[in-house]
């Protein structure tokens, strides 16, 4: 289901960007190079400003674009980032299972005497007495 949803979604931006682009070419006149980059800079509101429709075809399109692709495009960049966070986790949990399964026994073997595990004081090494 999760890959169905992420493909929908890619069609659905390739769809909105390539529309975009062929409708600005023919109704502003535009290049095709100029087309895609104006659809792009809107959609992902950086908006320059070089690039201005003049048509009033083109200011609705304009319009519709920034409401409709803006959302397209929110939802594509938030499919992205919620995938590259699932796989992080569960690497961190891949790791985290990895890292619990050591042996007691190198747990409690130290480098210096002064170094004793779990706050045991170092002229003691035996382990302290449980209290009754």
């Amino acid at each position: 289901m999760t890959q169905l949803r992420n493909i929908t979604i890619f069609v659905a931006l390739v769809v909105v960007i390539s529309g975009s682009t062929v409708f600005f070419h023919f109704v502003e006149g535009w290049g095709w190079l100029d087309s895609y980059f104006f659809t792009v800079v809107t959609i992902s509101t950086v908006g320059y400003g070089n690039l201005v429709p003049v048509t009033a075809a083109g200011k609705l399109a304009t319009t519709f674009l920034i409401f409709g692709g803006l959302g397209v495009f929110a939802l594509a960049i938030h499919e992205f980032a919620r995938s590259q966070l699932l796989k992080r986790q569960e690497h961190n949990e891949w790791l985290f299972a990895r890292l619990g399964h050591h042996k007691e026994s190198q747990e409690e073997q130290v480098a210096n005497r002064d170094d004793q595990p779990h706050g045991m004081p170092p002229s003691d090494p035996r382990p302290p007495k449980p209290k009754e």
